[in-house]
């Protein structure tokens, strides 16, 4: 399963960089950013889990940046991380939308603590997909291997079975090529532009036509336009583990 991703947003150097490390240190996949106007970027960015917010911030303020999270990510756990003199900036917080404050100074385990209840309420376990079908073949994961109906078969790339897996766990939606990304390629994602995910999956799809289906049978991997890609109905999980 992939690291929970964590975007910190604190203009103070030392505080900033001690949270990172400490959430490093813990297992998290962690973003940097020191002020608000990137922060809120990096913070609605596709794949994130959960998000640091200082309310004292240059060019734009915690609380205005929390408040455009909300209008964009209405589901998002946002921490604030507040002066201990700011009772009022957290209790605006709180009523805006944020799910937790930790007030300055803090201890790491502190906050490790309240990061882990947070992810444990939010994110819910996504069971292991191991084996597939489409058309007369069969493919598992593990072995990152497909076989067809007659004889045939191929090697998938650690990254194909990573796609594969990824886009039949959440086959009830689009997803987009930015949490591809982030979910399976394990990349930051805020201002890059990649034709990766678009290739990988022209390359799949090749691999995944039965030789046994004819000219017109389905895409596995269907293409939703402005959204993304979904596991096509003819991409079918035949064995998942307990979660």
């Amino acid at each position: 399963m992939p690291k929970a991703r964590i975007v910190v947003v604190e203009d103070e150097p030392a505080i900033r960089r001690g949270v990172a490390d400490a959430l490093r240190l813990s297992g998290y996949d962690v973003t940097e950013t020191a002020d608000g106007q990137t922060g809120l970027r990096e913070a609605a960015a596709a794949g994130v889990d959960l998000v640091l917010l200082d309310i004292m911030l240059p060019k734009v303020d915690g609380l205005s940046v929390l408040a455009e999270l909300r209008r964009a990510n209405p589901t998002r756990p946002v921490i604030l991380l507040t002066a201990r003199g700011s009772e009022d900036d957290r209790v605006r917080g709180l009523k805006m939308g944020a799910d937790d404050y930790v007030v300055k100074p803090f201890s790491a385990k502190e906050l490790i603590a309240r990061v882990e209840a947070i992810l444990r309420r939010t994110m819910k376990p996504v069971p292991e997909v191991r084996r597939l079908c489409v058309g007369t073949g069969a493919i598992d994961l593990q072995r990152r291997e497909l076989r067809w109906g007659d004889g045939s078969r191929a090697e998938l790339s650690e990254l194909e079975a990573g796609l594969l897996k990824y886009l039949v766990s959440n086959r009830d939606r689009a997803v987009s090529r930015e949490e591809l990304l982030s979910r399976v390629w394990c990349i930051a994602t805020a201002g890059l532009e990649t034709r990766a995910v678009d290739m990988h999956v022209a390359r799949l799809r090749a691999k995944l036509r039965d030789p046994l289906g004819g000219d017109d049978q389905p895409d596995a991997i269907v293409t939703v336009r402005a959204h993304g890609y979904m596991a096509g109905p003819a991409l079918v999980a035949a064995e998942v583990a307990k979660v």
